[in-house]
Formats: C-alpha cells, structure tokens, sequence
C-alpha cells in the first residue's frame, strides 16, 4: 500500500502557493509511491478564489491526490499534517519599513506556530513568508514542536547565487555546487562563492574575476528580489515555490557525500551565531527529516565580516517581537 503524506499549504490561492500546489499533487515532490492530501489554508476573503483552485486541481485527475481540505481556520488546516509550507503572509507595502513588516507579520506567526500542535509529532516547517527568518523564530517559540524541526527558506537565494556563478562561468547551472547562504533571507545575505565549486574545481579558480565575486555577484544576489519586482510587476513566484520544493525534496533525501545544500534553522552555535537565532547554514539531511550543519568551512576575513552583518540584523529584529517570543 502506498504512503500518504499531508501537507499544508498557507497562502494557498496566492500565486506562490498556485505554483507549487499541481507539484504537489503530481507526485514529483514526495515520489510515485505516495499519495498526497492537500490541507490549504486562506484568509477568509480568499476562500472564493481558492475554491476555484481546487476545481482545477480535481480537474487535473491526478491520481496520486487523495483529499483536499480547505480553511481559514490554521487549527484545522494543520490537523495530522507531516508538512507545513507556511507561504501566506502579508506583503510589504509602499513607504513600509521592514520592522512595521515585522511587527504586522508576526501574529500570524504566532497563531500558525500554537495551530502546528495539531500537526503529526514528524511535522516539518518551512516558512517562506517574509520576512522569513523571524517569521520562522516567531513560530517555533509559540510552538510544542521542537525547533530542529522548523526553517526558513534560503533556498530560492541559493539558486539565484548558482545561477548568476554559471552564468559567469558559461557552464550548465548544474555544473555548480556546494553554494552557501549564510545569514538573513534579506539584502544583508552572504552568497558564499568562497566555498563553491563549479565542477568540482573551487569557483575561485574558476572564475578569475575574484573582482566580480566579492562585489556585483554578492549585491546581484541579495538585491534579486527587488529586480524582479522591477521587472514583473509582482513578486517571485515561480521560482520562490521551485525553491520551497525544491527545499522539501532534499529534506526528504540523503544529501549527497561532500555536498550540502542552504537553509536557515534554528542556530546550535556553529560558526559563532546566537543559540536559537534563525540563521542560514550549509546543511546536510539525513533523509529522515534530520539534518546537520556542516562545520570547519573556512571563512576569509571578508567572509567573517558579512556574517557579523547579517547576524546583527537577524538579533535586530528578533528585539522587535521580543514580545511576541514564548520560549
């Protein structure tokens, strides 16, 4: 008999969450040997919408796809999930600074992390609403479920640093590897190319403009989103739902030997970051949904300095919802 996973989706109907959800459902995220129960969690104004959403997913007859359940209600979303892809959150407006974000943000994540309770005790987290890493903090500490078991997504970053790196290099994205995120989903990230490789060779060798490494790829990176926005109108999509299961998917495999992937969990200390500070790490899953951070990278003294930054930004805005932390 083949398995079931439930998995939550919040922000179903945005487009964030319409872009993973026939993922989803088609089996390429959790495999053709396991069935998939959609539980999608909206604002109540949004339910229309979504409704409409699930019509399209019934229409799609995907055979793998065993229910629906539809909310506006988290404790019921998350009841019996294995996942939680926590996407909805509000938006920045114009004029907006990011602490008013993240002090209009962080209810939402206080109620979604008290609702995740109700999940199965093998729940994993990834929160992608922004901003992601304290939205993550603020979850985990007015949640029963262990921290080890929540992130914050980095992994879209990750993928635009590897892809600006083969785009230098004229190589084939999948010849890069080993990128680090280091730090805050934010435009004070540390795109480490230090550590990378691009065919197994370090991409300093590589790519001899160390000019360029240590200036327009960093700031093309962190500034990304924003360029996007530029450019489309709207915020990523498409390529932010990619990298949310994409995220997923290496959580749900053994990382290959001598390779690691980015995500920001909650800090053990590694490489000299606060205990409990949501912070991106290069990590290694087990498969199982456990993971470790890699340790001993060496970091240059530029390297050093960028993660001064981005911690300093992260222990910022964890001050601003001190308030709103339980544990």
């Amino acid at each position: 008999m083949s398995k079931l996973v439930k998995v939550a989706v919040t922000g179903a109907a945005g487009q964030i969450g319409y872009a993973m959800l026939f993922r989803l459902a088609s089996g390429e995220i959790f495999g053709h040997d396991t069935r998939v129960a959609l539980h999608l969690l909206e604002i109540t104004p949004a339910l229309k919408s979504l409704e409409g959403v699930v019509m399209e997913l019934e229409d799609c007859a995907f055979p793998l796809l065993e229910n629906v359940v539809i909310s506006d209600n988290a404790n019921v979303a998350f009841e019996g999930i294995n996942w939680a892809l926590l996407v909805g959150a509000k938006p920045r407006g114009k004029g907006m600074e990011r602490s008013d974000l993240i002090r209009e943000n962080g209810p939402i994540f206080v109620g979604q992390g008290q609702a995740l309770n109700k999940a199965a005790k093998d729940v994993q987290i990834l929160v992608v609403g922004n901003p992601a890493n304290t939205n993550c903090l603020i979850a985990a500490s007015n949640s029963d479920v262990p921290r080890e078991q929540f992130a914050a997504m980095t992994r879209l970053d990750e993928n635009r640093a590897a892809a600006q790196l083969a785009k230098k290099a004229g190589v084939a994205v999948n010849q890069v590897s080993n990128v680090t995120i280091w730090g805050n989903h934010s435009t004070t990230q540390y795109p480490d190319a230090e550590n990378a490789k691009i065919n197994g060779k370090p991409v300093y060798e590589v790519i001899t403009d160390h000019d360029w490494l240590k200036g327009n790829f960093i700031s093309v990176v962190q500034k990304r989103g924003a360029t996007v926005i530029e450019a489309r109108g709207l915020s990523s999509a498409a390529s932010a739902a990619n990298a949310a299961l994409a995220h997923v998917k290496s959580m749900n495999s053994k990382t290959a030997e001598g390779q690691w992937f980015s995500g920001a969990f909650s800090s053990d200390g590694s490489y000299g970051i606060d205990h409990g500070l949501v912070f991106s790490f290069p990590v290694v899953s087990h498969g199982d949904g456990s993971y470790h951070i890699v340790q001993d990278l060496p970091l240059s003294d530029f390297a050093k300095q960028k993660l001064v930054v981005t911690a300093e930004e992260l222990r910022q805005e964890k001050a601003v919802v001190q308030n709103l932390l339980k544990k």
